[in-house]
C-alpha cells in the first residue's frame, strides 16, 4: 500500500462539515463497540449490519456515506480483534481491552462517496454531510495511478488544518 497525504484547502463551512463527519464516524465506532460489549458472539459482519441500523435510527448517521460507516465499524472491530489476539497469545499485563474514542481526528471513505477531478488536483465528497470539493495541495502526481487502484480516502484533522490521505494498492487487478 502506498499512501499520499495532501493538504486540503476548503472554506469555513466545509471545515465544519468535515468536523461533523469525523464526529459521526466516532459516534458509529463507539456505538459498534457498545453493541459488541452488550451482545455475546458479535462478529465483524454483525457490526457492518449494525451500521445500517444506526443509519435508520439517527439522521446524522444516515448523512454519512455507507462505506464510511462501515469503515468506522471496521476500526472498532480491529480493536476488538487485537484484544482477542492478545488474549490468545497470553500477552503479559494488560491485554488492550477496546476503549471508546474521545477525540477522533479522521473519517475514512472506502471506494465510494468521493470522486477525484479530471486533473486530480481536487476531490469531491458526495455524501449528505455537504463537504463538497476540496483542493489538494501537495507535490505528488496522482496521474500515475489508475482510479481503480485507490482503496481508501481519509480526511484528517490536524493542528495546521485538514489533510486528505489517499491509499493506493501497489498491485492492480483488472
Amino acid at each position: 500500500m502506498i499512501i499520499y497525504e495532501f493538504k486540503a484547502k476548503a472554506k469555513p463551512e466545509q471545515y465544519k462539515a468535515i468536523d461533523e463527519a469525523v464526529r459521526t464516524s466516532q459516534f458509529i465506532q463507539n456505538k459498534c463497540l457498545r453493541y459488541w460489549m452488550d451482545n455475546k458472539g458479535v462478529s465483524k459482519y454483525d457490526l457492518n449490519k449494525y451500521c445500517k441500523v444506526l443509519a435508520q435510527k439517527f439522521t446524522f448517521a444516515y448523512e454519512l456515506n455507507s462505506m464510511a460507516r462501515q469503515s468506522a465499524a471496521e476500526r472498532a472491530w480491529s480493536s476488538i480483534s487485537r484484544f482477542y489476539d492478545n488474549c490468545k497469545k497470553q500477552v503479559k499485563g494488560k491485554k488492550g481491552y477496546p476503549k471508546f474514542k474521545k477525540h477522533s481526528r479522521s473519517v475514512e471513505y472506502k471506494t465510494s462517496g468521493w470522486k477525484l477531478s479530471e486533473n486530480r488536483k481536487a476531490i469531491t465528497f458526495s455524501d449528505k454531510k455537504n463537504i463538497g470539493t476540496l483542493k489538494l495541495k501537495g507535490t505528488y502526481d496522482l496521474n500515475y495511478y489508475q482510479l481503480k487502484q485507490i482503496k481508501r480516502v481519509r480526511l484528517l484533522k490536524r493542528a495546521d488544518g485538514s489533510r486528505c490521505s489517499i491509499c493506493y494498492s501497489s498491485r492492480h487487478k483488472d
